[in-house]
């Protein structure tokens, strides 16, 4: 099969021939539909963060299922999946209070470029290639553990399904679970690609008002009012003084979706007293935040971290996919531009010149 592989950070994808061992216990081969141009993918090649390399990485998937493995239970030949790239074994202290996104039993098979049984599927040229996240889906076909499968109706449009997977998970459950916002709460969102446009959604479903957004691109900003922003700012203004200037104080809730440090430091003096700021963005390994802790103490001031909208996957993802198909969750208008596998390069230059909000790879 044809593959996306990355073989050492700071250089492009190389799209080659590799051999895809079949689906062992527990093991389940998905013909991949569509993966998302995320731009978390991208900080592993920028070396920003590690993997172990040479790597298929692609972690925001969707796909049909061909062919499961021995003691398979939960999926069969021609579902469609959505792939999760945080998965739950059910079983740890994390899941069984409801926080499968940081669940024990998934974080070897994510560090070590594994599947759950400590060994890779992949093989090229020059030997094994490992995994990413337990899925890498750039690549026409994956193997991944069952439990990182989510089965959905063949009537959900599989890139749609791809994007919910990351983007938009990501971006409303930050707002909806992580941050918990109430109706009639004012909301500022930094960054208006796709996970800070998912949120906009997100704060536009909460009832949060008003719903301040903050980018670089007009296109974007743009996007963002039509899904919801009753107010946009460029960045390239002094951020706190603007959202005082709408609000008074300042926000309740703020929603740094970058992962950027200078600008998460900010949303905290965005927040008026009493507010939560949520750090969605995910930065450099090294990433620091400086902030003010008498602001903090005296002003009663929460700093939250929010890795995949806190997810509770087998709740969270279908009843977003409904609210799509009842059109409260216009995900489709997100997706900017579909690439072919070997335009992959092309999808990343475009992203980062900050052409689309999403885009995904179709591999076949």
């Amino acid at each position: 099969m044809k593959a996306a592989v990355l073989h050492a950070p700071r250089t492009p994808f190389v799209v080659e021939d590799l051999v895809l061992d079949p689906p062992r216990s527990g093991e389940v081969l998905v013909r991949i539909a569509a993966a998302g141009v995320c731009h978390s993918d991208w900080h592993f090649v920028s070396g920003d963060l590690t993997t172990p390399l040479p790597a298929v990485l692609g972690h925001e998937g969707a796909g049909v299922v061909e062919e499961v493995g021995p003691d398979v239970t939960r999926v069969k030949q021609g579902d469609h999946v959505v792939l999760l790239w945080r998965a739950g074994c059910g079983r740890c202290d994390y899941c069984s209070i409801g926080k499968p996104a940081l669940c024990s039993a998934s974080r070897g098979m994510r560090a070590n470029g594994t599947l759950a049984d400590g060994t890779s599927r992949l093989r090229g040229r020059s030997g094994e290639v490992k995994h990413f996240l337990g899925v890498s889906c750039f690549a026409e076909r994956a193997v991944v553990p069952e439990m990182s499968l989510l089965p959905i109706g063949v009537e959900v449009p599989l890139d749609i399904a791809a994007v919910v997977g990351c983007a938009v998970m990501t971006g409303v459950g930050a707002v909806i679970n992580t941050a918990a916002l109430r109706p009639g709460t004012s909301a500022l969102i930094v960054g208006a690609g796709g996970v800070g446009l998912s949120a906009v959604m997100g704060a536009r479903l909460a009832g949060a008002d008003p719903i301040i957004v903050v980018d670089l691109v007009t296109k974007k900003l743009e996007l963002a009012q039509e899904l919801g922003a009753t107010n946009v700012l460029d960045g390239r203004g002094d951020l706190v003084a603007s959202v005082r200037e709408l609000t008074g104080e300042g926000v309740d809730f703020a929603f740094e979706c970058i992962g950027n440090s200078a600008l998460l430091a900010q949303a905290v003096k965005a927040l008026r007293r009493g507010g939560t700021a949520v750090a969605v963005g995910l930065p450099r390994a090294d990433a620091e935040v400086s902030l003010n802790v008498v602001e903090l103490v005296t002003q009663e001031k929460s700093l939250k971290g929010s890795i995949y909208g806190s997810t509770r996957h087998f709740a969270d993802i279908p009843r977003l996919i409904s609210l799509y198909r009842r059109g409260r969750l216009p995900i489709d208008r997100l997706l900017a531009r579909r690439y072919r596998l070997t335009e992959i390069n092309d999808a990343y230059q475009a992203l980062l010149n900050g052409e689309f909000a999403r885009a995904v790879i179709v591999p076949n």
